[in-house]
C-alpha cells in the first residue's frame, strides 16, 4: 500500500509539472505568436481573456466528471487533451483563428488543472498528512522547463508551431505513461468492525464552499497583481533600472516556491488554519512594506514576504474544498479553483483601474485589505482540513484518520 501511495504521489507531481510546462510553453511564445498573427497588445489582451474564460469552463466540467468517472480516468485524458491542444496557438495567422485556439487550449488546461488538484486531494487523504503545497510548488518547475525549452528552440531557429507541437507530443506520452500509477478512486469511508456502513459527516455545505471560493479569489487576485505589477512598481515608483526591477517579481516568485516546499511540514505540525491565517498576515505585512517603503531593498523584502505568505494559502483552500465532501470533492475543487482563477485574471485589471485614482503603490493597499480579510476568515478551515473524518455510528462519534 505504501508503495502504491508513493507511486501515486510521484505521478501527481508529474501532472503538476506537465500542466505548468504546457502553460509556460505557451506564455514564452506569446511575443512570437503576436508578431506572426500581426495583432496589437490591446487585441492580444482581449484574446487572453478568451483563454481565461475557456479555462474557467473547463474547470467546471472537470470537477463533475472527476466525481462521476474518477480522477484515474479524467486526469490522464485531460493531460493528453491539454498537450494536444498546445499546438493550436502556434498555427493561426489571423486573430479569429487564434481566438478559437486559445479558448480550446484554455479549456483543456483548466480541465487538467482541476482534475490534477482533485487527484491530489485523494492522495493527501490517503497519506493522512498535508502534501498539497508541494504539488503546487512543482507547477512552477514546469514554467522553468518551458523557459529552457523555448530558449533552446529559439536558438535552433524552430518556429512556435514546431516547438509547441513537439512539446505537446512529449506531454501526451508523459500523461499516458503516468496514468497507471494514479489511485483507482477516492478513499472510501471506513466501516466499523460489525460491517455497518458508517455515515460520514459532511462539511460541504454550499455556504462553506462559497466562503472558500471567495477567499481563493482574494488570495489569487493578490497573486495575479504581483505577477503583473511588481516589476513596474520598482521601475516606475522607486526608479529602479529595468534589470533591477525584474528582481521584484523574482523575489516574489522565489519566495512563493520555497514557501510551498515547506508549507506541508508547517501545516502538518500546526494545522491548515494556522498556515492560512498567519500566511495571510505575513502577506499583508509584506505588501504594505512594498507599498509604503521608499527604499528598493525594502521593497524586495516586502515582495518576498508577500510571496512567502501567499504561498501556502491556495493549497490549503483547495485541500479544504476537496475534503469538505468526499462525494463531491471534484465539483467543490472546481468551484473554488474556478472562482479563484477569475480572481487571478482580474487582479492586474483591478490594480490597473485603481491607478486612475491613486498611485500604483497606494493601489497595493487593496491587497493588504484582502489579505487581512482572509486572515480573519481563516476559521472556515476548522473541521475540514485537519486530516480526519468524523464518522457517526449508532449515535456515537469517532475520529478516523484519512487513509487508515
Amino acid at each position: 500500500m505504501e508503495r502504491t501511495l508513493r507511486s501515486a504521489r510521484v505521478a501527481t507531481f508529474v501532472y503538476f509539472v506537465l500542466c505548468g510546462t504546457m502553460m509556460g510553453t505557451w506564455v514564452v511564445h506569446i511575443p512570437a505568436i503576436e508578431e506572426r498573427v500581426g495583432i496589437s497588445h490591446a487585441t492580444l489582451g482581449g484574446l487572453l481573456v478568451l483563454l481565461g474564460f475557456g479555462a474557467f469552463a473547463g474547470m467546471q466540467m472537470a470537477g463533475r466528471l472527476s466525481d462521476r468517472l474518477g480522477a484515474r480516468v479524467v486526469l490522464p485524458a485531460s493531460g493528453v487533451l491539454c498537450s494536444a491542444a498546445l499546438v493550436l496557438p502556434g498555427l493561426p495567422r489571423d486573430p479569429w483563428s487564434l481566438a478559437g485556439a486559445l479558448f480550446v487550449f484554455g479549456f483543456f488546461n483548466g480541465f487538467l488543472d482541476v482534475s490534477m488538484n482533485a487527484h491530489a486531494v485523494h492522495v493527501e487523504k490517503a497519506y493522512g498528512r498535508p502534501v498539497m503545497s508541494a504539488f503546487h510548488a512543482t507547477f512552477s518547475v514546469g514554467g522553468v522547463i518551458a523557459a529552457l525549452v523555448a530558449a533552446g528552440a529559439a536558438g535552433a531557429g524552430l518556429s512556435p508551431a514546431v516547438t509547441l507541437g513537439t512539446s505537446g507530443a512529449v506531454g501526451i506520452v508523459i500523461a499516458l505513461v503516468s496514468a497507471h500509477s494514479l489511485l483507482p478512486n477516492a478513499p472510501e469511508p471506513v466501516a466499523d468492525a460489525g460491517g455497518a456502513e458508517p455515515v460520514v459527516k459532511r462539511h460541504g455545505a454550499p455556504g462553506r464552499i462559497r466562503i472558500l471560493a471567495v477567499l481563493a479569489a482574494m488570495v489569487m487576485l493578490a497573486e495575479g497583481a504581483a505577477n503583473d505589477w511588481s516589476a513596474l512598481h520598482l521601475k516606475n515608483i522607486l526608479g529602479a533600472p529595468a534589470s533591477t526591477a525584474a528582481f521584484g517579481y523574482g523575489a516574489f516568485a522565489a519566495a512563493m516556491t520555497v514557501g510551498r516546499l515547506i508549507a506541508d511540514r508547517i501545516s502538518g505540525r500546526f494545522g491548515a488554519l494556522a498556515v492560512l491565517r498567519h500566511g495571510a498576515i505575513m502577506a499583508a505585512a509584506g505588501i504594505t512594506i512594498a507599498a509604503v517603503s521608499p527604499w528598493i531593498w525594502a521593497a524586495f523584502v516586502g515582495w518576498a514576504l508577500f510571496g512567502l505568505g501567499l504561498s501556502g494559502c491556495v493549497p490549503q483552500l483547495f485541500s479544504a474544498a476537496g475534503r469538505a465532501d468526499a462525494a463531491t470533492a471534484g465539483a467543490n475543487v472546481s468551484r473554488v479553483a474556478g472562482i479563484g482563477y477569475l480572481g487571478m485574471l482580474s487582479g492586474p485589471a483591478v490594480i490597473g483601474w485603481m491607478t486612475h485614482l491613486v498611485a500604483l503603490n497606494h493601489a497595493f493597499l487593496l491587497l493588504t485589505v484582502l489579505c487581512v480579510i482572509t486572515a480573519a476568515a481563516a476559521g472556515v478551515l476548522r473541521g475540514v482540513s485537519d486530516g480526519t473524518r468524523e464518522v457517526v455510528r449508532s449515535g456515537q462519534r469517532a475520529e478516523v484518520r484519512d487513509g487508515s
